[in-house]
């Protein structure tokens, strides 16, 4: 086999810095408005790179989305970045039509950055290959071998600095292995890891060239002398682990895609000269006229050609509006119960034609409203919930929804798709529109708002693209059987959710301004007793100060350190609970504070005029299918403190001789870990209608009955039990239950040892996940785990804890949902006024007239109870009273 020379560029990097190598935004633009620089540097440098190496093979990996392995780990990776410059990210799809045109391959895989993709590929290697790695990022000096040569961008894109072992040797001192164990030491504040505090490149080089790496350097850290920096390694061990982890390139990462894949075949001539046109490269245009023998005629036009017809209408008539349409409102800002519709787009697909009209125009039109309610007429949306929301607030009643994008994209993706842009993406389909923050053509702008500027082709495209995706996300549907989740489950369930957030859920504003003056007052009273013990004035809000008081003035024994001083965190501050009584009053201070602050002076601001709160459901976020709320979050509302509780005194019936009526279900989780493991013990304690917990006390700890349980021992058993459904490890439940790690593992050892339906299920489902590469509900709902191979432990065993919890949990969120949609049909088939207002976790939060409440106390749970056919009966909870904090 003739020697392969294979280039590896990273294209995440180098398309950032070709953004910065060329400021000149205002030259560097087409006629249609999008910005070019970027492009046009990154062009030149492919051509520098392809002249001076002549790879026989290459491939440009890109990063596909912010969140990855490294993000669960620890979530502030890369989080102290500025936002990414709209100018640059306007050009990003363009980069990839550059490449296809230039013949080059490129990839991207979800979860894991471009480095991995490099690391990966570049291992694949053989030995004799030559393997050229391009990048701005120095953490690649880390893949560098006697065949694999890293090259760093100085300046710009254009100059370029090799790294060989050799090399590496020469300017670190240490081997490119070793470069990993630098950055965990160091850290890295590009990419916002710790490392240890005060320890930079050179402290970092000096230990690692004498300790050779950061577990040895551990090992034998009592050889180092007494100092603030063997004191900062000691406090910060965790941090110097976890940094050199998320330095770390992965070389195994899960990638669909082979050195033989990434053959070079050379330039498309055609779609080079295409895009020349398009982004009006002139120069690179003679370039190619110059070098080569192809013709290029001139331009005809200074517009792009778009490939259907665009209107701006000023009116509505009838023949303009079609029996099935792909149907986008445009609004400015996140929460649509706030927001105005600014324009409406449909597309005719007989017509080829995507009609656009302002909102204040189409909303308030009387064909165009008739039109909206007609059940008749099929519409392809791409967030109908939203829609419905938004078409509400003009009285309006959305009919005819015949698809969901949105919801369709979350099931088979599962990640992000909360831009028609990201599920074009995600799904590679084919769209001749443009779906950035830029705008394809010039179209007719309207300011939409101050900084905010769109225009109506840009709307056009968005009704276009939805019409594009409808197939294409059908037969992915169909292929991963989950058609049955979005027919019976998904879309359903956005119909009950809709009508939830427009009827709202009242709330007393007077009850919140009497709370909130309770609290501050309190507030003031625990600031004066934390003040007395400290013997002296400070800000009990500045953990600076509070760690001078605590440690410095008070002695109390220091935990933990950081960069900017004392940790005076919650985890922290419990392990001195019994050294002095400031302690306790500091955590409840706290928990008093975030009350106050996020929800008696938050929720006022989210009251609209008719007195309700409207928080939005969000269906397409979680992995496991539940449902979150947001703006605001009203299933965070603290309940283990009294004072918390007592928020819910405020949220109240809507209306006069109306009560709200809760129904909860009882530990759902536990009996579908029941019915999904097949475990007969667990099975006959259900059915025999015992207190699982203290059943579970009774097996474990050899009991005679459940009477000889104390609280105590119920207690935890209840933390194995819920902890067992969450994959638990051993020093998980010693942390939860404050015990020894022996004690916390031998625990769960006889848990298994009593369960053993349970533990085989956990064993099997880990193995099938890794044979599948995903796990499924009972509904067949997906969640892919694509981290289940990795030769990580710490990441590796994350995806095994996933694996063995999101059957149940989705499953859990599944039958919750199929018990609204049930609840709703039967509302309103027996013609009763209740209504759903919330779902909190397992539980379902209705009001309706008192007279309804006895039927309601038989309806809600006969339903709820009978959602899902399992082994084990379900069994609800439930309640009345004149506000949410009687039930």
């Amino acid at each position: 086999m003739s020697q392969r020379k294979i280039m590896l560029i990273d294209g995440s990097s180098l398309a950032f810095r070709a953004f910065y190598s060329i400021l000149d935004l205002d030259r560097f633009k087409n006629k249609s408005g999008l910005h070019t620089n970027a492009l046009y540097s990154f062009h030149r440098m492919l051509d520098s790179v392809m002249e001076k190496f002549q790879p026989t093979h290459i491939l440009v990996a890109f990063d596909k989305s912010e969140v990855t392995f490294r993000t669960d780990m620890f979530k502030e990776y890369k989080g102290g970045r500025q936002k990414t410059p709209s100018e640059f990210k306007e050009q990003m799809p363009y980069l990839k039509v550059l490449l296809d045109a230039y013949g080059m391959k490129h990839y991207d895989i979800l979860h894991y950055e471009a480095d991995d993709v490099i690391g990966t590929l570049a291992h694949q290697a053989d030995s004799d290959d030559e393997v050229i790695v391009i990048s701005g990022d120095k953490d690649l000096i880390q893949l560098a071998t006697d065949n694999v040569t890293v090259y760093i961008t100085r300046k710009g894109v254009s100059q370029l600095e090799a790294y060989t072992p050799e090399t590496v040797m020469e300017t670190y001192g240490v081997t490119p292995k070793q470069f990993i164990e630098l950055k965990g030491l160091m850290g890295d504040p590009s990419d916002n890891y710790p490392g240890v505090t005060r320890i930079g490149e050179k402290t970092a080089i000096k230990l690692i060239k004498e300790y050779h790496s950061v577990e040895e350097l551990y090992e034998r850290l009592d050889e180092l002398k007494p100092s603030k920096m063997k004191e900062n390694l000691t406090n910060e061990k965790e941090e110097a682990f976890m940094s050199r982890e998320l330095a770390e390139i992965l070389l195994d990462a899960p990638i669909e895609i082979e050195i033989d894949d990434i053959t070079y075949e050379g330039k498309n001539m055609e779609e080079l000269v295409e895009f020349y046109r398009q982004m009006e490269f002139n120069s690179f245009l003679n370039e190619l006229q110059a070098t080569s023998d192809i013709v290029i005629t001139a331009i005809e036009s200074d517009e792009p050609q778009l490939e259907y017809d665009v209107k701006f209408v000023g009116e509505i008539t009838e023949s303009i509006l079609p029996k099935q349409t792909a149907l986008y409102l445009e609004t400015v800002g996140d929460n649509y119960h706030f927001d105005d519709v600014l324009y409406v787009s449909w597309y005719d697909q007989v017509e080829n034609t995507v009609y656009v009209a302002e909102a204040s125009v189409a909303l308030n039109d009387t064909n165009f409203k008739a039109w909206l309610e007609d059940e008749s007429v099929d519409k392809i949306l791409f967030d109908s919930k939203r829609d419905e929301v938004l078409t509400s607030h003009y009285d309006i009643q959305l009919k005819g929804i015949i698809f969901d994008t949105l919801i369709a994209a979350y099931l088979v993706e599962a990640n992000h798709m909360d831009e028609i842009a990201n599920v074009v993406r995600a799904l590679e389909v084919p769209v001749n529109v443009e779906l950035d923050e830029i705008i394809y053509g010039k179209g007719a702008k309207r300011k939409l708002a101050e900084d905010t500027e769109v225009t109506v082709n840009h709307v056009a495209s968005k009704a276009m693209a939805l019409d594009a995706l409808v197939e294409p996300l059908r037969t992915r549907l169909v292929d991963l059987e989950m058609d049955d989740l979005y027919e019976d489950i998904e879309v359903p369930v956005a119909r009950v959710l809709a009508r939830m957030e427009i009827a709202g859920i009242k709330v007393d504003g007077a009850t919140l301004e009497e709370k909130n003056e309770e609290l501050i007052e309190r507030l003031k009273q625990m600031e004066a007793r934390i003040h007395e013990y400290a013997g002296e004035e400070f800000n009990v809000n500045s953990p600076k100060q509070l760690g001078e008081i605590l440690f410095d003035k008070m002695g109390l024994p220091v935990i933990k350190k950081t960069k900017t001083g004392y940790s005076t965190a919650a985890n922290v501050l419990e392990k001195l609970l019994d050294k002095h009584p400031i302690i306790q009053e500091i955590l409840d201070y706290r928990s008093i504070s975030k009350l106050q602050g996020t929800y008696l002076a938050g929720l006022p601001g989210y009251i609209k005029e008719d007195g309700k709160i409207h928080t939005k459901f969000v269906q397409t976020l979680t992995q496991t299918g539940r449902l979150s709320s947001a703006d605001p979050n009203l299933q965070n509302i603290p309940v283990r403190l009294e004072e918390g509780r007592k928020i819910r005194q405020a949220f109240v019936p809507s209306e006069e001789g109306w009560q709200l009526f809760g129904a909860d279900y009882s530990q759902i989780e536990l009996r579908v870990l029941a019915h999904i493991s097949q475990e007969e013990h667990m099975t006959n304690d259900f059915i025999a209608g015992e207190d699982i917990h203290s059943a579970t006390a009774r097996r474990v700890f050899n009991l005679e009955s459940t009477s000889d349980v104390d609280s105590n021992l119920r207690r935890q058993a209840k933390a194995v039990n819920f902890g067992i459904v969450y994959g638990i490890s051993d020093y998980g439940l010693s942390q939860n239950l404050n015990i020894p790690r022996p004690e916390a593992k031998e625990f769960i050892e006889r848990y298994f040892e009593m369960y053993p339906g349970v533990q085989k299920f956990m064993d099997d489902i880990v193995e099938k996940a890794r044979e599948d590469g995903y796990v499924s509900t009972l509904f067949h709902r997906r969640r892919y785990l694509p981290d289940i191979k990795a030769s990580n432990f710490n990441i590796r065993s994350f995806a095994e804890r996933t694996a063995m919890n999101s059957p149940i949990q989705g499953t859990a969120a599944d039958i919750l949902k199929i018990a609204m949609i049930r609840l709703q049909k039967a509302i309103d088939d027996e013609g009763l006024q209740a209504r759903i207002l919330l779902q909190v976790h397992d539980e379902l939060i209705l009001e309706a007239p008192a007279e309804e409440m006895e039927r309601l106390s038989e309806l809600v749970p006969e339903i709820m109870e009978h959602a899902a056919n399992l082994d084990v009966p379900l069994e609800v909870d439930y309640n009345q009273g004149i506000n949410w904090y009687e039930l």
